[in-house]
């Protein structure tokens, strides 16, 4: 997400930092990189205009170019710039009397019927809300199954499938079972086209009018980029929308369409997909998404994922071993790599760390593919119970066995037994801490 928009940030502003001291030619020439930075990610042009406003605003002045570390200044003058473009974040409305009906709008392809999948495993594990979900998509083969199937997979309700039935008379039916039955939260999963034409609003606006939604979402493909700024700008003409939520932002590496889109329309982008998975939903933070975006992290993103891919009795399993010093067999790495893989692997996490955006460029990408995770777990499958608890009995005869099994070379099997016997003795270093000293687990513990 934002890769291309991060790296040439980077690059202006470690000459920036590197100058000391600036001139007024400096900033200027800063300024004039970062528009060609925003143009290169896709960025709408009227977007460019009110940022580089800002930017230009508040950098080229005394207060920066006298500044102890002008080019820190600059970055945080950037940082609150991205943060003012996107606006405050904003949770999702369910401030009515039940049932709170979302509306999801969208054109065909765009991801509605999986965001509207992950939106109610999202409702349901996170604040335990009873969600029932009606598909009023009567066009495309299969979508109100599609639907169906979601709907057991993350365990909510669905309305059932009666063929011929219209979608205005699938919404009335929808609503009456949601009140009858006590449902918190309905969703209408809409139909959509490959573009939008009268046909299409029409029946979003008939739909609309019938069910009152507290919330219209608009559901945008972010790899489409400016095509998609322009879908939202119609539909929130067109029906009016009250948010929006964008999908395929983990392969998006421009971001013009999540720059664009508050500007644009005025509307808040709640959620951002980012894989296929049911829970590859996350929350948009205005203020983290700056942060990943000038190579800062999102440290709340990051311990959000250490919280939903580990229960609490492995965390604090692995918080005692840790500080005891009693070391970590091989089950207690697959556990690891096991948590690792639900937090959507190395390479996912490396834009949450802290600081790791000025390593990025320095890592060899071999080091962090994330099939090696898939490798590792398949090679500590291939031992026994008894190997797993002692990897110090893996003689050379064990280890080709163990690689044979698991499919890898036995270079694969001998790397993995190394690195856990580097991080034995990295515990035992750090188990020496005095007590009292920071728990470097300390915060994420699940409340």
């Amino acid at each position: 997400m934002f890769d291309q928009l991060s790296g040439r940030l980077k690059k202006t502003f470690d000459r920036l930092t590197s100058r000391g001291l600036l001139t007024e030619l400096d900033v200027e020439d800063a300024c004039r990189e970062i528009r060609i930075a925003l143009l290169e990610a896709d960025v709408a042009l009227p977007v460019i205009k009110r940022f580089m406003l800002i930017v230009k605003e508040k950098a080229v002045g005394d207060k920066v170019l006298s500044a102890v570390s002008p080019g820190q200044q600059i970055i945080k003058i950037v940082n609150d710039a991205l943060v003012d473009i996107f606006g405050e974040g904003e949770e999702l409305n369910l401030a009515t009397q039940p049932p709170a009906i979302i509306m999801m709008v969208g054109l065909q392809g765009s991801g509605k019927t999986t965001t509207t999948g992950k939106l109610a495993k999202l409702l349901k594990d996170k604040q335990n809300k009873k969600v029932l979900l009606a598909s009023l998509d009567i066009y495309r083969p299969a979508a109100q199954a599609q639907l169906q199937t979601l709907a057991e997979r993350v365990g909510v309700g669905s309305v059932e499938i009666i063929a011929k039935q219209k979608p205005l008379e699938i919404t009335k039916r929808a609503i009456k079972q949601a009140k009858q039955e006590g449902y918190d939260v309905l969703f209408l999963d809409t139909a959509g086209r490959t573009e939008i034409d009268d046909d299409l609003m029409a029946e979003l606006t008939a739909v609309k009018n019938l069910a009152n939604p507290i919330e219209t979402m608009l559901i945008a493909d972010s790899l489409t980029g400016q095509v998609a700024v322009k879908v939202a700008d119609t539909f929130n003409t067109k029906i009016g929308i009250t948010s929006i939520s964008l999908t395929r932002m983990d392969g998006d590496g421009r971001g013009g369409a999540a720059l664009s889109m508050r500007e644009v329309t005025g509307k808040p982008i709640k959620f951002v997909g980012m894989g296929e998975g049911m829970g590859a939903l996350e929350v948009f933070r205005p203020e983290s998404v700056a942060n990943r975006i000038l190579g800062m992290g999102d440290i709340v993103s990051l311990v959000e994922k250490v919280q939903e891919a580990a229960s609490e009795e492995d965390m604090a399993d692995m918080e005692e071993k840790f500080m005891s010093g009693k070391g970590m067999n091989l089950n207690d790495l697959r556990k690891q790599l096991k948590m690792m893989q639900k937090m959507g692997g190395l390479s996912s996490m490396m834009g949450l760390i802290p600081g790791m955006g000025k390593f990025k460029d320095k890592i060899d990408p071999s080091k962090i593919d994330d099939k090696a995770i898939v490798h590792q777990i398949a090679v500590i499958d291939s031992m026994t119970p008894l190997e797993r608890k002692n990897p110090a009995i893996l003689n050379a005869k064990r280890r080709k066995r163990i690689a044979g099994g698991a499919g890898v070379t036995v270079n694969v099997v001998n790397k993995l037994i190394k690195s856990h016997l580097q991080m034995g003795k990295m515990m035992k270093k750090m188990s020496g801490m005095k007590k009292g000293s920071k728990n470097p687990f300390a915060g994420m513990l699940p409340k």
